[in-house]
């Protein structure tokens, strides 16, 4: 691997930060202690910052030369709401927060990438360092967007990076088109009338209701979406009753659709609400049906891809940058990518050996209370990082 020398050095350091990170993690908009030492070690290096775009968001500047142009690169900084199992020497001070998705380590990578920038400045144009708050849930990309990210700051293509647990340290996953889907959510609430079970012709059972649309739902799937097109139609929850000898007033479905493009979602979406509202009239009843919009699709743009792969290769050689499979998982990036071409890539974390004693007893997965990022990524990232800009910047 074609690793940068001074990111190799100062991995220890960076690594020691990302530690710190972990062991201090705030959820989606709380990240003031993050921000805060994001921003310290930014103007300690000689970076102009930014502050507060997506409330705890931070931006640092980097420029170079003469020239117009710039790229950005972006790196989430929150946690999830859950219980962290490890205990080794860096683990989760804080109880029911936890680093498990690596947004430390993706802080971390881009950080090591600043410091090489603030005396390595191997470009012409300006390269916008974008740590970005609420990933998980709380659209911070979005937020930063609309708190006017890209007016205040100018860039041609915006990057991202996420840690691919699995696949051996050295790899990368890099692709055109949709890599994550959109994350949506719907509550359907069939509303009937309650009475004795023992009569139920005396009332109007919405649970029969429920179960056939909970069976019509996936006829979308399987006779009104094209089969080479992916989505994903799922009831999670199913709320009704709370005895054995009453028929319940209501009925409650709710779960998540994912799709790869907008113009699928709009249209199971649609199908979804009609089914919903046409199954309860005819069984006499009426239905109350709220779908939310979380995320779109994360589509990386042809040319902006094509790029990585060719820095990528660059680094680690063109056998070890695979094409990645789209997941049905879903990232705020999105909003980023929908503003402006780029590229969302992965990462290979390694299989878990890297965790120190006092790790929980489950796999290192994503989401997974036994996770931690693996350092060793840092300065594999970072050079990432640095030569994306350089590149581009030539």
């Amino acid at each position: 691997m074609n690793l940068i020398e001074s990111l190799v050095s100062a991995a220890p350091a960076i690594a020691a930060l990302r530690r710190g990170l972990h062991a201090h993690p705030e959820l989606c908009f709380e990240e003031h202690r993050t921000a805060d030492l994001v921003a310290a070690k930014l103007t300690e290096w000689g970076i102009p910052v930014h502050r507060g775009l997506g409330t705890t968001g931070v931006v640092g500047i980097v420029k170079a030369g003469t020239s117009n142009r710039a790229i950005g690169l972006r790196a989430d900084m929150d946690a999830l709401p859950m219980q962290e199992f490890n205990t080794f020497g860096h683990t989760s001070v804080h109880p029911g927060k936890m680093h498990a998705c690596g947004h430390d380590g993706h802080t971390a990578m881009l950080l090591a990438a600043a410091q090489h920038f603030a005396t390595h400045r191997n470009f012409d144009g300006t390269v916008y360092l974008i740590f970005q708050p609420a990933e998980e849930g709380g659209g911070g990309a979005r937020e930063m967007i609309k708190d006017g990210l890209f007016e205040q700051f100018p860039m041609d293509a915006v990057f991202g990076m996420h840690n691919w647990p699995g696949a051996a340290v050295g790899n990368f996953s890099a692709s055109a088109g949709p890599v994550m889907a959109s994350s949506n959510e719907f509550k359907i609430t069939i509303r009937g009338k309650g009475g004795h079970a023992a009569m139920p012709h005396n009332g109007l059972d919405p649970v029969p209701v429920a179960c056939q649309l909970v069976q019509a739902f996936q006829t979308i799937i399987s006779r009104n979406k094209k089969p080479i097109e992916a989505g994903v139609i799922s009831v999670t929850m199913v709320h009704a009753g709370e005895a054995t000898n009453v028929i319940p007033d209501s009925c409650e479905l709710q779960g998540t659709v994912r799709t790869f493009s907008i113009e699928l979602l709009d249209m199971i979406e649609q199908r979804m609400r009609d089914m919903a509202m046409h199954t309860a009239a005819a069984f006499g009843m009426v239905c109350e049906f709220e779908f939310d919009r979380n995320y779109p699709p994360t589509i990386n743009s042809d040319a902006e891809a094509a790029f990585s792969r060719r820095v990528l290769a660059g680094i680690v050689g063109e056998q070890r940058v695979g094409v990645q499979e789209p997941t049905m998982g879903a990232e705020d990036f999105s909003y980023m990518l929908m503003a402006k071409p780029g590229c969302y890539v992965f990462i290979a974390n390694g299989d878990g050996n890297h965790r120190d004693m006092g790790h929980g007893g489950g796999p290192c997965m994503l989401h997974n209370p036994s996770y931690d990022f693996n350092d060793q990524l840092i300065p594999l990232g970072a050079t990432y990082w640095v030569r994306l800009a350089e590149t581009w910047l030539a």
